[in-house]
């Protein structure tokens, strides 16, 4: 009974922790906008991109426009989602429509230095959707578009968020001009960095495999400089029918350098592949 009283506390504990992540990422995603974004004219992707426009031409509120479209959104497209991503949704569309009401008109016009406000604008919003993200939420918006697209169209997730970006941004040409609609593309694009950086983690891990005619030698050495277990898998050689032993490892990308030394002192010929891991499954893994 106290293990199961132990296992509730946890379990909540992280939820709230989750929950005031969320709230933190809706306050900076907000602040992004309104200090960066709209005192520049950008525009952005997706249902806020729409909420942007739509002040620019009748002066709406974001933070009403962004929750009335994103409510509506979330009453198409529930079905497709977890109870909890749901919910951990409702709560970032009701923390960010709030924060947009309450942070409008805060920004300034950044003395006609468009490309720094859509860096930042990029950086914050970023910063802001990648801890959303991160806490097992969603923005709402192109999220349930895509997954809408990918149910009814077999269309991939990030195809249809492209594609609804994209749309938006072109669309906002006739209401912010060419230029702007550039830098837009510019902020979208490091956002969409930063978010990556934060949902996978600033130690971006990758794959190696290595083929050596010595593989004993390579598996010591990275064993005992690296600190890296590594799986051998059995091989042949599809030309020479030989017998081969295949090493596997996963490192953090800056060792990247190191294992290539230690291969090539020990075999200049060896076969070495290296692509990035988007994700890594394991109760207890920590990450190299």
């Amino acid at each position: 009974m106290v293990k199961e009283g132990s296992y509730v506390n946890r379990v909540t504990a992280k939820e709230i922790n989750e929950i005031i992540l969320i709230i933190i990422g809706s306050f900076i995603f907000a602040f992004g906008i309104n200090y960066f974004a709209i005192p520049n004219r950008l525009s952005e992707g997706g249902i806020i991109g729409i909420t942007v426009v739509t002040y620019y031409l009748f002066e709406w509120s974001p933070g009403i426009v962004n929750f009335v479209l994103n409510a509506i959104l979330v009453a198409v497209g529930y079905k497709l989602f977890s109870k909890q991503v749901i919910v951990y949704t409702i709560i970032s569309i009701v923390a960010s429509s709030i924060f947009l009401h309450l942070t409008v008109d805060v920004g300034e016009y950044l003395n006609g230095d468009t490309l720094l406000a859509a860096l930042f604008a990029g950086v914050t919003i970023g910063i802001g959707l990648g801890l959303i993200f991160r806490a097992g939420g969603t923005s709402g918006g192109s999220a349930i578009i895509a997954q809408v697209a990918n149910q009814r169209l077999g269309w991939g997730i990030g195809k249809g968020v492209l594609v609804v970006d994209i749309i938006v941004i072109a669309g906002s040409v006739f209401i912010i001009g060419q230029e702007k609609a550039m830098y837009t593309l510019i902020s979208v694009y490091v956002g969409a960095k930063i978010i990556d950086i934060i949902v996978e983690g600033a130690n971006e891990k990758t794959a190696v495999m290595i083929i050596s005619s010595y593989p004993g030698e390579v598996l010591d050495q990275v064993t005992n400089k690296m600190a890296r277990g590594i799986t051998v898998l059995e091989g042949r050689g599809g030309y020479t029918k030989a017998n081969k032993e295949v090493l596997y490892l996963v490192i953090n990308k800056q060792e990247i350098v190191q294992l290539k030394k230690i291969v090539q002192d020990i075999d200049p010929n060896a076969y070495v592949t290296v692509h990035t891991v988007q994700e890594i499954f394991r109760k207890g893994y920590k990450g190299a």
